[in-house]
């Protein structure tokens, strides 16, 4: 009998569209997939929700940014999700961060509709962007809860978890690198993540960011 191959590891990222660090992430991620047998399961998480329980904590350029423009794609990405089913989060994810980031469009209802006609999505999910009693609201928050309780309420997305040699899940925040690794390096950031964060009683490695994201390479 033919050899059976060996599945795929699941690895499981949940990201807002908003945040241009998980983009850069994402986009590593995706590379990973390239040249490890990985194989990765979009989910959503807010950062509206992740902050809005500290908004007189945060600096008031950051609190705007929220209130004007974190809500219209996660609630459009939420609904995409829930009227036509998750595998439809990573086409969406990568048409709507090219625009947001890459094509320097930003939230805008524009690139938001531009995105959903790029992967065939329907027209009238804008109508969710804006909707003040959102109805998936329930779900959202459901899909950000299970990301963040892996790591802690301290961080922020991108989020990724992994089976564990025991079986148990192995969930971090980030990495935040930029620009994204391509190829051997992609998958050595890969291999060293997973070593650290599987290490019993590894909490954290930083430095301060001196560069903003790159998206030359994306």
């Amino acid at each position: 009998m033919p050899e059976t191959a060996a599945p795929k590891t699941p690895v499981d990222f949940w990201f807002d569209p908003l945040c241009p660090w998980a983009w850069m992430t994402s986009r590593w991620v995706l590379e990973v997939e390239k040249v490890r047998d990985i194989e990765v399961h979009w989910h959503i998480m807010s950062l509206a929700v992740l902050n809005e329980d500290r908004l007189d904590q945060l600096p008031e350029e950051y609190r705007d940014m929220l209130a004007t423009q974190a809500w219209k794609p996660i609630r459009v990405v939420t609904a995409a999700w829930q009227k036509h089913g998750e595998d439809v989060l990573g086409p969406l994810y990568t048409a709507l961060g090219t625009r947001i980031h890459n094509q320097g469009e930003g939230a805008t209802l524009e690139a938001i509709a531009g995105a959903l006609e790029e992967v065939g999505l329907p027209a009238s999910l804008l109508d969710y962007a804006e909707q003040e009693d959102f109805e998936f609201d329930a779900e959202l928050r459901a899909s950000h809860k299970e990301g963040i309780e892996k790591v802690g309420q301290e961080v922020g997305t991108p989020v990724i978890a992994v089976p564990g040699a025991d079986g148990e899940q192995v969930a971090f925040f980030g990495p935040v690198v930029t620009p994204a690794p391509k190829g051997e390096a992609a998958a050595r950031l890969w291999d060293g993540t997973l070593l650290v964060a599987s290490t019993p009683g590894f909490y954290e490695i930083k430095r301060t960011r001196t560069q903003g994201p790159d998206f030359s390479n994306l």
